[in-house]
């Protein structure tokens, strides 16, 4: 289990892993209007929501782990100062144009049915949610045992659970897109086409409806 400053060291240092959070971060400036809020959930160290207070837009950021918020105050220390990110101990306590959710935090969760529920009461009429959760397509991951040991369960079910640690969960699109209704609508979905098989995110946009 990493420290906070370790992991975000760590991240930081991955060409990969850089790549994704651009692309990520820059759908959600083009998606946000002009100064609109953001809760950035599952914040981690504050890397995101950094960006997001930059652009001007007011970030609000929830994030459970200990080791991560510690550190994400360092590192938002200014920005907490001056109140253009402000920590929140619950998703609820905020009301958002966007809830943006990097880096597999929703792979976390065995269920998203209530999850969803409880965006919607965050998430302003026609604002989004915008995730980016682990392609279980991803041939990369082919490798390993657990992969092909659970690849009849993905066809069969959309799902499947690693035993470790971290609990981690991985779904086909269907399965979120079904439990985020009625709530939310799927309206984009990416990669297309041969990134299935070649990216090891995706990303998964939803409009509140």
């Amino acid at each position: 289990m990493h420290t906070g400053e370790e992991y975000h060291q760590i991240i930081l240092a991955s060409q990969r892993d850089r790549a994704v959070r651009d692309r990520f971060q820059q759908l959600v400036l083009d998606l946000l209007p002009a100064g609109a809020e953001v809760l950035d959930f599952g914040a981690g160290t504050g890397i995101d929501a950094k960006t997001y207070a930059a652009q001007g837009h007011p970030t609000f950021v929830y994030e459970p782990a200990a080791a991560m918020s510690e550190y994400l105050a360092q590192y938002c220390h200014g920005e907490i100062a001056g109140k253009t990110i402000v920590a929140v101990a619950s998703p609820l306590a905020c009301k958002v144009q966007a809830v943006t959710a990097n880096f597999a935090v929703l792979n976390h969760f065995a269920d998203h049915a209530s999850l969803f529920e409880e965006l919607s009461r965050v998430v302003r009429q026609g604002g989004f949610v915008l995730a980016s959760m682990l392609n279980p397509y991803y041939l990369g991951d082919a490798r390993y045992g657990w992969w092909r040991a659970n690849l009849l369960n993905l066809v069969r079910h959309g799902r499947y659970a690693i035993a470790s640690e971290s609990g981690i969960h991985r779904f086909a699109p269907r399965v979120v897109v079904r439990a985020a209704a009625p709530y939310f609508r799927l309206e984009q979905l990416l990669p297309h086409g041969f990134g299935w098989v070649t990216q090891l995110y995706m990303f998964l946009l939803f409009r509140r409806t």
